[in-house]
């Protein structure tokens, strides 16, 4: 059965699409050969990166005729295909585009003219033009700009932000020609209540690096003012609270354990571009990626200043996603913690409502069912995501000794990060 809509790759960028494809109307099919299967099947998959939709969103777009499929065949008969795949980091630092260009050659080879094919996995400036408009000509015989528009358009998806659905957050695109700009913003005018129009592709791959090398920078700096406020003696997070009290030049951001999630700092070093690497941002990336070991040596000093070693300590560890009140774990500074601690002879427990089970070194980590008796009963008890589940007030009476990476519990309940 035809359809208007074929979203490739089903993961943290897919699902939301499609979820507000499916409510605009919109005929919608989902090729993930990986995810297919459990999808249909109204199963959401694992690792956490669908961990915005609900088994009960899926169900309702499954009845209103999402068609999750895992035959690249079916992608010949759409008018719109956007392509999401993921690009994770590669060892070098740069993203891996091999998932985006598998996606858009399996795309290639059952490309139609006149169809409208978007990328919107986060790629290099200049990939969309230079690496993936080859492999749709090649694969196709078709010229894009002529036979088939091609547009990109970064995703701009936030997890369990109610304030800033997909309908409202305002979509960039930016189109090989003038004529394929216009194709896609008529196709997310359909999903979205604004749609701005960029020069060209290569302006909106580098929105994306703007946007998320801004908020990789600016926590870098609130992790290294906690490390200072620490070692001064000052409570950052009433410095944070009086700042964003000025009406002009400044966002609060605040501190936590590390940074997580899909959105991944790139200095552009790894990418094999003709530009030197963005310094800040590496810098930035150094910092965040020290908060980890940061709070486990916070930790020690706690146990020690309490007369308690870390070695054999019983260490509770709250909210090991990235996000609070989400099940997605990607990238979240939680397993690295827990590795550190117990390489430090700490037995590790924790606690979250939305991770039923946990592997650390290739064994389960202990969950911990009565959430109080856990507290009372630990050593030291560390808050690493704030789940709104979590009544602070209560685990801050019942804990021996809390550590607060979030800024959460009131002032002078715990041991702030």
């Amino acid at each position: 059965m035809p359809a208007d809509l074929a979203v490739i790759g089903l993961g943290h960028l897919g699902l939301p699409l499609a979820q507000a494809a499916v409510a605009a109307g919109i005929a919608t099919i989902g090729h993930d050969p990986a995810r297919a299967r459990d999808l249909a099947a109204g199963r959401l998959p694992g690792g956490g990166d669908a961990a915005a939709l609900t088994a009960a969103d899926l169900r309702r777009m499954l009845s209103a005729g999402f068609r999750p499929t895992a035959n690249p065949a079916e992608l010949a008969r759409v008018r719109t295909a956007v392509i999401c795949a993921p690009t994770p980091q590669g060892p070098d630092g740069a993203p891996m585009l091999t998932p985006v260009v598998e996606a858009t050659r399996a795309l290639a080879a059952r490309l139609r003219p006149h169809t409208t094919v978007i990328i919107e996995s986060p790629v290099p400036p200049g990939t969309t033009q230079t690496l993936l408009l080859p492999v749709l000509e090649e694969g196709s015989g078709l010229r894009a700009g002529r036979d088939f528009h091609l547009a990109h358009a970064p995703g701009r998806v936030d997890p369990g932000n109610r304030l800033h659905p997909y309908t409202s957050t305002p979509k960039v695109i930016g189109g090989h020609t003038p004529a394929c700009t216009e194709s896609a913003a008529t196709f997310y005018s359909r999903l979205t209540d604004k749609v701005v129009r960029a020069r060209g592709p290569r302006e909106t791959e580098t929105v994306h690096l703007l946007e998320t090398n801004y908020r990789h920078v600016n926590i870098a700096l609130v992790n290294e003012m906690a490390v200072l406020c620490h070692e001064l003696g000052v409570d950052l997070w009433d410095v944070i609270r009086c700042a964003e009290t000025k009406p002009f030049g400044f966002q609060a951001f605040r501190p936590g354990p590390g940074v997580g999630g899909h959105a991944l700092a790139q200095d552009l070093s790894g990418a094999h571009l003709p530009t030197r690497p963005l310094r800040m941002v590496e810098l930035a990336r150094q910092v965040n990626h020290h908060m980890p070991s940061y709070v486990v040596q916070r930790a020690a000093t706690l146990l020690n200043e309490h007369g308690k070693s870390a070695r054999g300590a019983r260490i509770l560890l709250l909210g090991i996603t990235y996000k609070p009140d989400l099940a997605d774990q990607q990238a979240a500074p939680a397993e690295e913690i827990a590795t550190r601690l117990m390489q430090l002879g700490a037995a590790v427990s924790y606690h979250d409502p939305y991770v039923p089970s946990w592997n650390v070194l290739d064994r389960p980590v202990p969950r911990a069912d009565s959430l109080y008796e856990a507290a009372a009963d630990a050593d030291l008890t560390i808050l690493l995501q704030q789940h709104r589940t979590y009544d602070l007030q209560g685990l801050s009476v019942k804990a021996q000794l809390l550590l607060d990476t979030r800024g959460a519990t009131p002032a002078g309940a715990a041991h702030r990060l």
